[in-house]
């Protein structure tokens, strides 16, 4: 007889990327919804290179097998949008489908930081950056005007 024990700790962390109503009922769009909803805000050309190149970083991402099953949810949702489009024009137009990717790589428990690091190796990152006598003076309201955060806020 087989004895299969999940740790409840561990699968509830990773089910809440995409069932975060588990967690919160304050958030319940899930992180396949997410995405998908910021690659179609961007522009149409771009779309499918988006689609093929979402890179995962952090270490939350670092879960067995989490770029396999964001990957199949993100194709189910596009997929989905492909066939109700179809279906909206009769079949008369087909579309090409849609390649999605999501890339795991060794390193993206430090993709952050490495990032960082190479922002901050760049002669342009001290133009955009504030000194401590800076702050002091005008507080954290000079976080605001960050020339890099020019009207976010």
């Amino acid at each position: 007889m087989w004895n299969l024990s999940i740790s409840l700790v561990h699968y509830v962390h990773r089910m809440v990327f995409f069932n975060p109503e588990i967690y919160s009922s304050d958030f319940t769009t899930p992180l396949p919804v997410v995405i998908d909803k910021c690659i179609q805000s961007a522009p149409i050309d771009t779309r499918r290179a988006l689609y093929k190149n979402i890179v995962l970083s952090g270490g939350s991402t670092m879960f067995k097998d989490f770029h396999r099953r964001l990957q199949r949810d993100i194709k189910k949702i596009v997929d989905a949008r492909a066939l109700a489009s179809e279906a909206r024009l009769n079949g008369e137009i087909k579309s090409q489908p849609v390649e999605v990717n999501v890339l795991s790589h060794p390193i993206q428990r430090f993709a952050v930081w490495f990032g960082g690091s190479v922002l901050a190796s760049t002669p342009e990152f001290f133009t955009a950056c504030h000194t401590k006598a800076e702050y002091e003076e005008y507080g954290a309201s000079i976080c605001r005007t960050n020339p890099v955060f020019k009207g976010m806020y």
